[in-house]
């Protein structure tokens, strides 16, 4: 940056001036303003993203934060660090000109874990659309242009949006739009942005919004878990006569899986088993676009399915958990790495599982493919594009859908949408089996009594469920031939089995807890106390009033009226009782 240039001096100011260090203070901020208003400063901001950071070149320090807004979000020195050195290209991608990538990062130990906001919002969210509870996703546009002004002869700036989102799609247009005009103007066109964002109505999935910025209107449908997997695109809503007429983004998240995979397509059966598996992998790309998009396209690809692994969409030899990652005294860990830097072919020597990606070649007009090669060949620096693995795959390959996918030019959406919708049916195939199986674990509905603790689900039995299989198992909705059992197997020893079990027995646990409430309600509480001891009748109240609350926290969904009946019984019957038990039992 030169000398003269708005934020160097902004940064001088800052280390001397901390009132400076504050540009919503002045009147007629939101800031100023908030003070009326209820819902708090920055709440509306803070649903979608937890802070904007602009990353420049600084002689002295390298990478250096030269802003955050808004300017009270806490980051860590840590988490700061982490951001400076994911926000810009390794030295060795030569990314001129604009680049947009993402990274992923690991929040800090003691920030707070969840917020009752992101609660709600994660009941109705798909699970792989939930908010992060202790990784920050970085979506960044890097501009690397010559600039004669500069010492360093180029002009190197990043402008960040850091959010617990993974909207991939919507938060990178959003840059799209942002970015080249922040170029220009620097920090008031920041603020007014921020501004716009913090007006904007706050993520609820299965809602149309309508977001304005920059005189633009992002129009966006957020997901909701009840969709059905592989719906219809959404269509504009011809509700609001709006100006400008809005921009529809047919998706928040969805990447063009054809790009990300287009040189992999014949791997792409290995390369779901990998992601399904959970098992350590390595994504060595030319830059950091090309490796972002294909792990984000590889932890996607078992969607519906959660990814309950590490992944890092672009990960340097300057991260924080580097060493956690690289050491050699432990088997790797269940992580997917997307990496630019040469120097990792040495550092990733033991890991069983590297993809190393080059510029896409043509072949005619489709991209050449890359071929399956042995570890042992992954010795130098320039090691040539291919799949690095001993991995031998439990199913066979789809010919017929490479075949498809190679022989005939389509236009890449076309070709994304084949491919979107057979990683689609592959994952319903394998997951619906466990599904089934699981949902016969669940007590019968008449079993659950309002005199009796709710019954138990039954354990999960990795036998019982493979017994099943012969009968229900994939084979009633895939072609795909193969070691199915095998790969079950397998998959019972990963992490994403864990979480999806853990996820699955949580919202049963809750529906049973829901089912007790309603029939509890159904009963006649007053007639049940009639002849009952004042023991035994606070008894009943304590407990209810623990039902109670612990529902309320958990955002359970029940019937309409439920809980409000049980609170009115509650206040009746303490109501009857002598007054120094309703003193004790109204004390707050």
């Amino acid at each position: 940056m030169c000398d003269g240039e708005p934020g160097d001096v902004l940064r001088r100011r800052r280390r001397s001036d901390p009132v400076a260090m504050n540009p919503f203070d002045g009147p007629g901020s939101p800031r100023a303003e908030d003070g009326a208003d209820s819902r708090g400063p920055w709440t509306r901001f803070s649903a979608w993203l937890e802070c904007v950071c602009v990353v420049t070149f600084d002689l002295e320090l390298g990478q250096a934060i030269e802003l955050v807004y808004p300017q009270d979000v806490k980051l860590t020195e840590k988490e700061k660090t982490s951001i400076c050195y994911l926000s810009f290209p390794d030295s060795y991608s030569g990314c001129l000109g604009d680049t947009q990538f993402s990274f992923r990062l690991r929040q800090s130990v003691g920030r707070r874990a969840s917020r009752s906001r992101d609660d709600v919002y994660n009941r109705d969210a798909p699970v792989t659309l939930q908010s992060e509870t202790s990784h920050f996703f970085g979506y960044v546009y890097f501009r690397q242009v010559k600039d004669v002004s500069v010492k360093r002869g180029y002009f190197q700036k990043s402008l960040v949006l850091v959010s617990r989102l993974p909207y991939t799609n919507l938060f990178h247009s959003l840059l799209q739009i942002v970015a080249p005009e922040f170029f220009e103007k620097l920090e008031p066109c920041l603020e007014a942005v921020c501004n716009e964002i913090d007006q904007w109505p706050s993520p609820e999935p299965g809602l149309t919004v309508n977001l304005p910025v920059m005189g633009v209107v992002l129009q966006v449908r957020i997901p909701s878990k009840s969709d059905k997997p592989g719906g219809s695109p959404v269509r504009q809503t011809a509700k609001e006569n709006l100006l400008p007429a809005p921009t529809l983004l047919p998706t928040i998240h969805e990447l063009d899986l054809f790009r990300c995979f287009q040189s992999v397509l014949i791997h792409l059966q290995m390369l779901w088993e990998l992601t399904l598996l959970g098992e350590p992998l390595v994504i060595m790309a030319p830059s950091p676009a090309v490796s972002s998009e294909t792990v984000l396209a590889l932890v996607g690809s078992i969607s519906p399915l959660k990814f309950c692994c590490d992944f890092r969409p672009y990960f340097t030899i300057h991260d924080s958990e580097f060493r956690e990652y690289t050491t050699r005294t432990q088997a790797p860990p269940n992580v997917v790495l997307g990496v630019t830097n040469p120097f990792f072919i040495k550092t990733f020597q033991s890991w069983p599982h590297i993809l190393r990606l080059g510029e896409v070649r043509m072949a005619g007009d489709l991209p050449k493919q890359v071929k399956v090669k042995k570890l042992s060949k992954l010795k130098t620096l320039d090691t040539k594009p291919g799949m690095y693995t001993a991995y031998k795959t439990f199913l066979h390959k789809d010919k017929i859908l490479i075949k498809r996918l190679l022989k005939r030019k389509r236009p890449s959406e076309a070709q994304s949408a084949i491919l979107r919708r057979h990683l689609l049916e592959l994952t319903q195939s394998f997951i619906i089996p466990l599904e089934r199986y699981m949902a016969g674990l669940m007590p019968l509905q008449r079993s659950v009594t309002p005199w009796k603790t709710p019954p138990q689900i039954r354990p999960f039995s990795q036998e019982e469920f493979m017994s099943t299989l012969d009968h229900t198992g994939p084979q009633l909705t895939s072609l795909l031939k193969g070691d199915w059992m095998g790969l079950y197997r397998k998959f019972f020893r990963s992490p994403n089995f864990d979480g999806w079990y853990r996820h699955r027995h949580k919202e049963m646990t809750q529906k049973l807890e829901s089912l007790h409430l309603e029939v509890i309600c159904d009963a006649d509480l007053l007639g049940w106390t009639r002849d009952k001891s004042e023991v035994e009748i606070v008894d009943l109240i304590l407990k209810l009033r623990e039902k109670l609350v612990r529902a309320r926290r958990q955002q359970l969904q029940v019937k309409d009226g439920v809980l409000d009946k049980l609170d009115a019984f509650i206040k009746s019957v303490i109501s009857s009782l002598p007054e120094d038990l309703q003193a004790v039992l109204n004390a707050p």
